[in-house]
Formats: C-alpha cells, sequence, structure tokens
C-alpha cells in the first residue's frame, strides 16, 4: 500500500494507485573527460535509482547475518577502500585482493583486479555471494528481506516501477550509485582548468609522471603514464587494455591475474592498472596491498623490478640509462625526481569527494 506522502495520489483521494515518474539523474562531467560512457541502456541513471542505491551500498541486509555492507569495505572518508591489505568479510573472513578505490566508474570497461566482470551489475554479485565477503547464499536471499521491509518496496517502485524487488534491479540500483561517485576536484584537476597553479616541484613530477625515458635523447621520466593514463590515472578505461604485469614477482610465483579468466599463459600476473586519484588516501598498494606507503611503490619501480616471461614492454623498455643487461630493470630515477613524483601524486587527491554528503550513509 502507497501512501500520499510518499507518492503521487488520484486527485481527490486520500490514498490511490501510485504514479511512477522517474526523475534523469544529471551528471555534470569536466570537458577534459572522455564522452565515451559506459552506460547500459536498460538502466538508465535517474535520482530514485540512484538514491535507492545509496541505501543499498550502506544496508547491513545484504549481509548473510546483518552485519556487513558493501561499505564496510569501501569507505568514503578512504576514498572508498578500507586501509586495510586485505579487506576483512563475513566472520572475520579475509579475501586476497585488497579493496579497490570506486570512482569514475562510468568509463571502466572491466572490474575487479583480475578484470574478470563487464558491468557493475555482474561485479556486485561477487561480493554479495562470496562467503569471506558478504556470504549470501544468493543474491535473492537479501531479495526477500528487502521485501519484506516497511520502506524499500516503496523505494523500488519510485526507481523500478514495482514493489515487487528483484535480483536484478537490487544491482541496477548499486550499479546506478556506484556510477555517481565521479572525482572531478583534485589539484590536477583544477590545474586543466586554469584554477590552480602548481608548484615547481609539482609541475616537475606530472612532467616525469607521463613522461617515457629516451636516455638515447636525455629524455628523463618515470614511466608511470603509460599505465596511468590521461585524466583517470588509470587503465581498463574503454579503448584501452589496462592490464599489466608490473614486475612485482618472477615466473615461480607469479599469481593467475587476467589469466584466470582469460585462460591464456600470455595472461599470467596481469592486474589492472588501476586510477591513481586519491591514491594518497588509499593505502596499501598494489593488487595484494603488499607496499604500505608511496614511497615503497617508487622504489619498486625505480629498482626492484622482477623478471618474469610477462612482464610489460612498457616497463622492460624503460630505463633513464641505457639498458645493457636483460636480468636487471631500472628506472634509475634521482632523489630529487622521486620527491616530485610524489608531490605530483599528492595532486590527485580530492578532498571535496570524499566529504560529498550525496556520497555519505543516508542512515546517519
Amino acid at each position: 500500500m502507497f501512501v500520499c506522502s510518499l507518492l503521487a495520489c488520484e486527485e481527490g483521494e486520500g490514498q490511490g494507485e501510485a504514479v511512477y515518474d522517474p526523475t534523469p539523474y544529471e551528471l555534470s562531467l569536466p570537458w577534459y573527460f572522455p564522452d565515451n560512457i559506459r552506460l547500459p541502456e536498460d538502466n538508465p541513471l535517474t535520482e530514485e535509482g540512484v538514491a535507492l542505491g545509496r541505501m543499498l551500498f550502506y544496508e547491513t541486509q545484504l549481509s548473510e547475518d546483518g552485519s556487513i555492507s558493501c561499505a564496510s569495505c569501501h569507505q568514503q572518508n578512504k576514498a572508498f577502500t578500507d586501509g586495510k591489505q586485505f579487506p576483512v568479510g563475513l566472520n572475520g573472513g579475509e579475501v586476497d585482493k585488497n579493496a579497490m578505490s570506486l570512482h569514475n566508474l562510468l568509463w571502466v570497461s572491466r572490474f575487479n583486479w583480475d578484470g574478470r566482470d563487464a558491468s557493475l551489475e555482474e561485479q556486485a554479485v561477487g561480493p554479495l555471494t562470496n562467503p569471506l565477503e558478504m556470504g549470501l547464499t544468493d543474491v535473492n536471499e537479501a531479495v526477500l528481506r528487502l521485501q519484506a521491509t516497511d520502506n524499500y518496496p516503496n523505494k523500488f517502485f519510485e526507481a523500478f516501477g514495482s514493489d515487487s524487488i528483484t535480483e536484478q534491479n537490487l544491482l541496477k540500483a548499486l550499479a546506478q550509485f556506484q556510477r555517481t561517485l565521479i572525482s572531478d576536484q583534485t589539484k590536477l584537476d583544477r590545474y586543466w582548468r586554469d584554477e590552480y597553479q602548481p608548484t615547481e616541484l609539482e609541475l616537475k613530477g606530472m612532467t616525469l609522471f607521463y613522461t617515457h625515458p629516451e636516455p638515447s635523447q636525455g629524455i628523463r621520466g618515470a614511466n608511470c603514464g603509460d599505465c596511468h593514463l590521461g585524466p583517470f590515472t588509470g587503465g581498463a578505461y574503454e579503448g584501452f587494455s589496462g592490464f599489466h604485469n608490473n614486475g612485482l614477482d618472477t615466473d615461480a610465483s607469479l599469481a593467475e591475474g587476467l589469466a584466470s579468466h582469460s585462460g591464456s599463459n600470455f595472461d599470467q600476473g596481469k592486474f589492472r592498472a588501476p586510477s591513481l586519484r586519491n591514491i594518497a588516501l588509499t593505502a596499501p598498494y598494489m593488487h595484494d596491498g603488499r607496499f604500505s606507503t608511496l614511497e615503497e611503490v617508487l622504489e619498486h619501480y625505480d629498482e626492484h623490478i622482477q623478471m618474469s616471461n610477462t612482464l610489460d614492454p612498457l616497463i622492460l623498455e624503460a630505463s633513464n640509462q641505457a639498458i645493457t643487461t636483460s636480468d636487471s630493470v631500472r628506472l634509475y630515477l634521482l632523489p630529487e625526481e622521486k620527491e616530485a613524483v610524489l608531490a605530483f601524486l599528492h595532486m590527485l587527491t580530492d578532498s571535496s569527494f570524499i566529504q560529498n554528503e550525496k556520497f555519505s550513509n543516508p542512515f546517519k
């Protein structure tokens, strides 16, 4: 039964037939963001769908024992990560991958560290039903719980035109909310909009970040931008592969990565190059959270690359000195160059993103 205070009623009646009339959600995107957004035709953004998705993102009833929500491992004040090496799920269970930051997902073409899901709708099923994460037997278990509440049937009607909750609409609502998590207020964004003048050190770091070194031409670079591309500073976006073996391990200890679903040995050890937006807030780093600081990350790329058969050529061929051996890959960055790159990485912090009330817990 719908009440007039929540939905429109027939004229002259205190209570009547509900009217399904969703409001399109208006996105405001910077001019320098690509226009090839990935928005399914059967799941357009609406104010009602996004609002419902926000509720579901913070809803603990989506876990088997009612103790965990999506936001437990994707916390806004940490740029939607959790600050742990591995997320802690149901009954203290740990998964084997670091929690990825969530932002600018409208452009992502492959999700998760290993790229196994092609949409946010697909991606949500994994953590909801993983016994080490949220532990549902299947998503319909959460559907039945939500159907029995006083408020969710109305919210689903407002978003999808039916108060009969379905698994498909639950996943669609979660995806809608996540697609609105836009980060575009970093110092780098403001620089591109002529609203901020970087320091000399930040400008030097920016140049190094986006430059592939060419020692024969006297061009020095940190080689970051080869994999952390464009305004998103990441991979797996539409039009880019975005998966790389970045030299963490030798062949003997390579994790499967992309090969786990592609089935190709060529993809062993390849993981998604994440966006570096808010990177100063999302430690620890790498798919397995092995590095605690950005300084450790830089040291890895500078002098600790491990050789393997699938090591990315963009790394294999990158050095600020002429490469003379096949068993040692180093960038040979100077201390002042590392300092500059770190200064640039701190330009990628978006304080307004982590404070935006539109993304916060609606139950508080």
